[in-house]
């Protein structure tokens, strides 16, 4: 309907925008009604996240005209942020940030660095940034669920670690029970996700790719291509910020620094 009385693309997209914030209110209000009341919590997160995708927008027009390295320099300031946001699920462990920092260049970087190369993933900054930034995410939420996992593991077990220990097991014998659950727990998302692919959901890639004329099939195959580059580099990055992790959480003298819950 409301293509029938805009024609300029902006023009519909900020009324099909006030369409869905709408829309959002009408839910607010129902929940207002039933005694649940988010109203200015809505409101405020209607309006920044409405401002900031649109500064967003603006942004990458420019961008999208710079050269290939800058969409690397962009991402790679992607991965210390990403970092950041990471080190705070893991309050309390030693060199979260670095941690992190580490998992997520190393799982990210080089999954986006080998698939450019290989031609998986286009050059072209208006590819190269929003994959690259689907990458990274993935990475980051897997740090986060990792490290949060691996210091719930850890808490839950000192007893049994420094029995471990007292007995004369190394520190990485002793806390490799731990780290395995950590990382197992972070890719089970990630293989749910690619399991239910097609059936329970059609995620954003594929969407956007039908809603812009491309072929069904060839839609398909790419949102295949990249959820195989989530669950790679999810593995990788839990992998590797768990083993750095691992390394911390002990003194010189093999004596375990992380107290139990409670």
């Amino acid at each position: 309907m409301l293509n029938q009385f805009f024609s300029d693309p902006i023009a519909l997209s900020a009324a099909q925008a006030v369409m869905a914030a709408f829309m959002a209110m009408g839910m607010m209000l129902i929940a207002s009604w039933a005694g649940i009341h988010l109203e200015k919590e809505i409101l405020i997160a209607l309006l920044r996240g409405l401002v900031q995708v649109v500064a967003v927008g603006a942004i990458l027009l420019y961008i999208f005209q710079g050269p290939v390295l800058f969409g690397f320099v962009i991402l790679s300031g992607m991965m210390a942020l990403a970092a950041k946001t990471a080190e705070k699920r893991a309050k309390g462990l030693p060199g979260a940030f670095r941690v992190g920092l580490y998992g997520i260049g190393i799982g990210a970087g080089s999954v986006i660095v080998l698939m450019t190369w290989a031609g998986v993933i286009d050059t072209k900054l208006t590819v190269l940034i929003p994959i690259g930034s689907m990458i990274i995410a993935n990475s980051m939420n897997a740090t986060s669920l990792a490290l949060d996992r691996f210091q719930g593991e850890v808490r839950s077990h000192v007893g049994h670690i420094e029995t471990a220990l007292a007995l004369g097991a190394p520190p990485k014998t002793a806390i490799r029970p731990y780290a395995q659950a950590a990382v197992r727990a972070s890719l089970i998302p990630r293989i749910d996700s690619l399991r239910s692919l097609g059936i329970v959901w059609i995620p954003g890639v594929m969407a956007g790719m039908l809603l812009s004329g491309s072929h069904p099939v060839h839609a398909a195959l790419y949102q295949f291509v990249v959820m195989a580059m989530i669950l790679a580099v999810s593995g990788l990055t839990s992998l590797v910020s768990t083993l750095l992790i691992a390394g911390r959480i002990f003194t010189a003298a093999e004596q375990l620094v992380i107290g139990s819950e409670g």
